[in-house]
């Protein structure tokens, strides 16, 4: 026997309602469906206005941006320690070049004695002639107490002549000095015999 339910309100559905079977109610979440497609499309077309500036401008630039430290950014790779520091080159010193001594006929060369000894001044004159010098006057100094023999000349050019000079006058250990002092012989080179001078040598 079949059972009996109490009576209720689908009993007495209208007979022109016209729907059969059950329905489902409608399907919810269509608008986040919707809200994240929008999200997309706003992402992509960012996107396309960004890479648009880089093709613009060639290059996008960010290091300008940094913290307010106050510190600029360090170049990449390169550690701020490791930057070349600044230096001057030391100049190099130009080497003084060394006078050769040099026999020059062509200078006339005065021979005095500052000896006591006689005839050293012609035995010297003798001695610087057969080495190729042009003797000029031959006489005695101011006084006879000179101890060193020295070759003056009051010409600078004349150096490397006065150097070869003191070469010729083997029987002293002469030096030569650049000095006025005997300029007013006219000479080129004058040549004072001190009693350094050996007259076994002359």
């Amino acid at each position: 026997m079949a059972e009996k339910y109490p009576k209720d309100r689908f009993d007495t559905a209208p007979e022109n309602l016209q729907r059969v079977g059950a329905h489902r109610s409608p399907r919810r979440g269509r608008g986040w469906v919707g809200l994240l497609w929008a999200l997309l499309a706003v992402i992509v077309l960012v996107g396309l206005g960004v890479l648009g500036l880089f093709l613009i401008n060639g290059n996008v630039n960010f290091s300008s941006v940094h913290s307010g430290s106050g510190t600029p950014p360090a170049t990449a790779g390169v550690p701020a320690s490791s930057a070349p520091a600044s230096h001057t080159p030391t100049p190099t010193p130009t080497p003084t070049p060394t006078p050769t001594p040099t026999v020059d006929p062509s200078l006339s060369v005065t021979v005095l004695n500052g000896t006591k000894a006689r005839g050293l001044a012609a035995s010297v004159s003798r001695t610087l002639t057969s080495d190729g010098w042009t003797v000029g006057k031959v006489g005695n100094a101011s006084r006879g107490d000179f101890t060193r023999t020295v070759v003056y000349y009051s010409d600078a050019a004349n150096r490397q002549a006065a150097l070869a000079l003191v070469q010729s006058l083997t029987g002293a250990k002469a030096t030569a000095q650049l000095s006025q002092a005997y300029a007013t012989t006219t000479a080129d080179l004058t040549v004072v015999i001190g009693s350094d001078y050996s007259t076994a040598a002359g």
